[in-house]
């Protein structure tokens, strides 16, 4: 057996994937304007979204949705006052073949 396959273990779990981190996009409305409305925006311009403060959100993975949740802005800690989620519900992944 060639020795540089011989150095190689398989890997005994996919542990070392648990490290990578991932990126997750929260979306929390969207905005239809028209062409000439998007052209006449500036600083200070406001954006009407499609959705209410208390409305839940959704997580993406890619394009893949996650699950939901609703916005909070942080109480205590290094991140007080900061923007975040507060997860009601994540997707199944277990029987999701792909």
């Amino acid at each position: 057996m060639d020795k540089s396959v011989q150095g190689l273990e398989a890997p005994k779990s996919d542990a070392a994937f648990t490290c990578v981190p991932i990126e997750i996009t929260v979306s929390v409305g969207r905005a239809r304007p028209l062409v000439r409305e998007l052209l006449q925006l500036e600083e200070g311009s406001v954006l009407v979204l499609d959705k209410r403060v208390e409305d839940l959100v959704d997580l993406y993975v890619g394009d893949r949705l996650i699950g939901t949740g609703v916005l909070e802005i942080s109480e205590g800690g290094e991140q007080h006052g900061q923007l975040c989620v507060r997860l009601v519900d994540v997707n199944d992944f277990g029987n999701s073949g792909g």
